[in-house]
């Protein structure tokens, strides 16, 4: 069953991440792993609100990777453009308790257009976007 509650409920929960993530660019001020977080907070959120508003039943999980998988099982139009999202899975539990030596400085610029890009895309199917 589709639930239109639920989709808004949790896109309002990713947009207050995104805005938290919004605000975290100064790279001195917040680490890494704290930014990542946020980041996949809120693909987390947005992920699941898309799935109930398909009525799309998930997990519990922060897995993006599932996440995704269960949209394209279901044939749902535009998620491949939201793959890379993907490499933000680590931060929801790893890297939040184990201190992470990450390869390279996350590109926090890139992350933030990834992360709105699929809010926007979410909120246009809830109908919300402007």
């Amino acid at each position: 069953m589709k639930d239109q509650e639920d989709a808004r409920r949790l896109l309002k929960l990713a947009r207050v991440d995104f805005k938290a993530l919004s605000n975290m660019k100064q790279r001195e001020l917040f680490e890494d792993s704290v930014f990542g977080f946020h980041a996949q907070q809120s693909a987390e959120k947005a992920l699941k609100a898309w799935l109930s508003l398909r009525g799309t039943p998930y997990p519990k999980t922060h897995d993006l990777r599932v996440l995704l998988r269960l949209l394209e099982l279901n044939k749902e139009p535009g998620w491949e453009q939201h793959v890379e999202i993907v490499d933000l899975t680590d931060f929801a539990v790893q890297f939040r308790y184990d201190f992470p030596i990450l390869p390279e400085e996350l590109d926090r610029g890139a992350i933030l257009f990834k992360i709105e890009t699929l809010l926007l895309h979410v909120e246009g199917l809830l109908g919300l976007a402007d």
